[in-house]
């Protein structure tokens, strides 16, 4: 964006807050609308690939039937692989990886400006990544799909750049609202780490927004809540005596860890895979192939591709209560850790969140089983959803986030202090060990840093793509 058109941005008027909030309504429309048509597309790819079938129904939450391809089912993931890496070297770069940081870095440092291609390549690169078995999730691409929605209504309607940016940060929250069915805690996500303002314009933008987007969804794709969690043995905060509190801090400690690691562990596969292979496709295709694997080998160990994908199913099963031996719970943690690097390090479009999620599940109720084994009395499912919420805390650093959309995810309050004490400690152990979250970190290496949180007027400002603005 050359300076003046930076300067045109920046004397564009604002809109009067009815209007502004009535574009968030279309906007989050979008977003509720582009969530269901990319479910829609993920099942496609998933059937064609894994079952060989013209299909759109594919419920994430239960297990794969077993591939008619038998053991060249491996194969499948790298198949997708050629497709993704062929869209976004030749239309989109920008589609490559998780999608938030590119929205944070147009947000902060190019006047809130996502170009409308995007969306498009985007939508098919992670369909194709998540459908044919990459483990990445579906939240990036909607929210960098919604965010580029956003993006372009506020060009359409020659926003001011602090309108643009809101409705980049309102297209990305309903995006997350509809594919959580977690409006609260998408509210949270674009606060946390999206907006670049606070204000009541901001939130009602935003929440205007986000429940467009919620509502429109749950009329496509189903008011449920994303997981259905057992019955809880804790049901309330008074329940929590000093042994249930220790074990839900050392869980946090390994959580915290954990975080770091897939920070740590991402970008080091990355720079392994830029740096050791030339051609991106013999890079992706290589990653796919050992993805597709690592699948295999759980299918015939367990008789399901567990790690496959979002990776719902498998956080279903241990929410149930119908994985149980710690042994099998760790060993699927350490794989979804191994083949997540893998798939976005070797060049995946696709979300974080969701492995983040079956990660801190697995360690949660791993821990839990071994507590009970050595005969302390504590339940698995509250602590995996304790690592849950600490796991996206500390990969994301959006804390009230992973709290509130862990709840609202489960619909279940019982477990709200424990998620609590294991966000605080997940995410202070991981700041010390990484101090750049999975978002910020890839900034971070551009030489663009972002703000760790707002302050009032007068009291600070962050300087935003060249400039001063008010964090106000």
């Amino acid at each position: 964006m050359t300076r003046a058109e930076t300067d045109e941005l920046e004397r564009r008027a604002d809109l009067p807050l009815l209007w502004i909030v009535l574009v968030g309504v279309i906007v989050g429309a979008a977003g509720g609308l582009g969530a269901w048509i990319f479910r829609l597309m993920i099942g496609f790819v998933h059937n064609l690939l894994f079952l060989g079938r013209l299909d759109l129904d594919y419920d994430a939450n239960v297990h794969t039937p077993a591939s008619p391809w038998g053991a060249a089912v491996i194969l499948v993931p790298v198949i997708g692989a050629i497709g993704v890496v062929y869209l976004v070297k030749n239309f989109a770069p920008e589609a490559k990886g998780h999608g938030v940081p590119e929205v944070m870095d147009a947000i902060y440092y190019k006047e809130g400006e996502i170009r409308p291609t995007v969306a498009a390549i985007k939508s098919a690169a992670s369909a194709l990544s998540i459908g044919s078995g990459g483990s990445v999730g579906r939240e990036g691409p909607i929210i960098q799909i919604g965010a580029a929605f956003g993006s372009t209504v506020g060009k359409l309607v020659r926003l001011s750049a602090l309108d643009t940016r809101l409705l980049v940060a309102a297209g990305a929250g309903s995006g997350i609202a509809a594919t959580f069915n977690a409006p609260f805690g998408a509210i949270l996500f674009s606060i946390e780490l999206l907006l670049v303002t606070v204000s009541t314009r901001a939130i009602l933008v935003v929440s205007a927004a986000v429940i467009t987007g919620v509502e429109i969804a749950r009329q496509l794709i189903g008011s449920g809540r994303a997981f259905t969690v057992l019955d809880l043995q804790t049901s309330t905060v008074f329940d929590l005596d000093w042994i249930g509190a220790l074990a839900l801090v050392v869980l946090g400690l390994m959580i915290g860890v954990v975080s770091a690691v897939l920070i740590k562990g991402l970008y080091w596969t990355e720079d392994q895979f830029e740096g050791r292979f030339k051609n991106p496709y013999l890079a992706h295709m290589t990653g796919m192939l050992v993805v597709g694997l690592g699948m295999y080998a759980f299918f015939l160990w367990l008789g399901t591709y567990s790690i496959q994908g979002v990776g719902y199913a498998t956080i279903t099963d241990v929410l149930q209560g119908a994985l149980t031996n710690p042994w099998t719970l760790l060993a699927l943690a350490v794989a979804k850790l191994i083949v997540t690097s893998l798939t976005l390090g070797s060049g995946a479009s696709g979300g974080i969140f969701s492995p983040a999620l079956f990660v801190g599940a697995t360690i949660g109720a791993g821990l839990g089983q071994i507590l009970i084994a050595a005969g302390v009395d504590v339940d698995p499912v509250v602590l995996a959803l304790g690592g849950m919420a600490g796991a996206v805390a500390g990969t994301t650093g959006a804390a009230l986030t992973a709290i509130a959309m862990i709840t609202e995810m489960t619909g279940d309050l019982g477990a709200l202090i424990p998620l609590v004490i294991v966000v605080i400690v997940a995410g202070s152990v991981r700041e010390l060990i990484s101090p750049s979250t999975m978002y910020t970190e890839k900034l971070v290496r551009r030489g663009r840093p972002v703000p760790q949180g707002l302050e009032a007027e007068g009291v600070g400002r962050f300087k935003l793509g060249g400039r001063s603005d008010s964090a106000t």
